[in-house]
């Protein structure tokens, strides 16, 4: 790769994590002020950086609408959009579409919560769209790890740390594996406050056609609002959904809920061309 070019995706993705300075820019990609410099100005020429009033730099509007873009093609997400949003509005808590991308969990779609949160007490930046988590400490993650084929999924696990995020957060690669049979074995997960503290959620996979997990579906809510076990009261409707997007997207899930609750029939199948 080139020199330039490394460094400018450099700059561009320590920018993801808010603004900088000239001198914090060039110290992320071990350069002088004036080799930065450059950098920004020709990133701003082209509107992927912005320098703001402060004079220190954030992501302009060209990457959000490329990012857009990139998120219109994965046509999971416009299949997916009226069922996330049926399911915030019966129950009023965020609900998140989710994939697995080298080796991360990636909100692709978030319907925010339909109640006022205090600062601090909830996921907000956390999760919103086109930001990754990590799958060992989300429900997402474990759906979206457990439908992988086992080489694939030993692949995965070797890569991943257990760093204390939580003070519920799984410790090691045993307890995780474990978890994960289990999740096989129900078709669904949980993360009771792992991922962030004071935050439960409960997630399921969609199914592609060829049955595999192609994203997750997630329902999240902070513990002040929902208990853990008041929250599992939805596994039913979220399996619904899963089911229905999937079956939306031509996917094949394995039939147990929709036909009694929703009234999706597997035998119908929605095009994508």
């Amino acid at each position: 790769m080139s020199q330039t070019v490394d460094r400018a995706l450099t700059i561009l993705a320590s920018l993801g994590d808010g603004p900088a300075s000239l001198e914090q820019a060039a110290a992320r990609i071990g350069v002088h002020k004036s080799t930065a410099l450059r950098l920004l100005r020709t990133l701003q020429e082209h509107g992927f950086v912005t320098r703001q009033a402060d004079h220190r730099y954030r992501l302009g509007g060209r990457m959000f609408s490329l990012a857009h873009q990139a998120l219109e093609g994965i046509d999971i997400r416009q299949v997916a959009a009226p069922y996330l949003a049926s399911l915030n509005e019966r129950y009023g808590h965020t609900v998140h579409l989710s994939v697995l991308e080298e080796g991360e969990v990636l909100y692709l779609d978030k319907v925010e919560a339909r109640y006022p949160e205090t600062a601090g007490t909830w996921l907000g930046d956390a999760s919103r769209i086109g930001r990754r988590a990590p799958v060992v400490a989300t429900a997402a993650g474990k759906v979206l790890l457990a439908g992988l084929p086992a080489e694939r999924l030993a692949a995965a696990l070797a890569e991943q740390g257990f760093p204390a995020r939580t003070r519920r957060a799984v410790r090691t690669a045993e307890e995780f594996r474990a978890e994960l049979t289990e999740v096989q074995r129900r078709g669904w997960a949980v993360d009771e406050e792992e991922y962030q503290e004071s935050v439960n959620c409960i997630s399921a996979p969609i199914a592609g056609t060829d049955g595999s997990a192609i994203a997750a579906c997630s329902i999240s809510a902070p513990v002040r609002v929902v208990s853990a076990t008041e929250l599992s009261r939805l596994l039913p409707e979220l399996l619904c959904t899963v089911e229905a997007i999937s079956l939306a997207y031509g996917g094949s899930p394995t039939p147990r809920w929709c036909e009694n609750r929703c009234g999706a029939k597997h035998e119908v199948r929605a095009s994508r061309t």
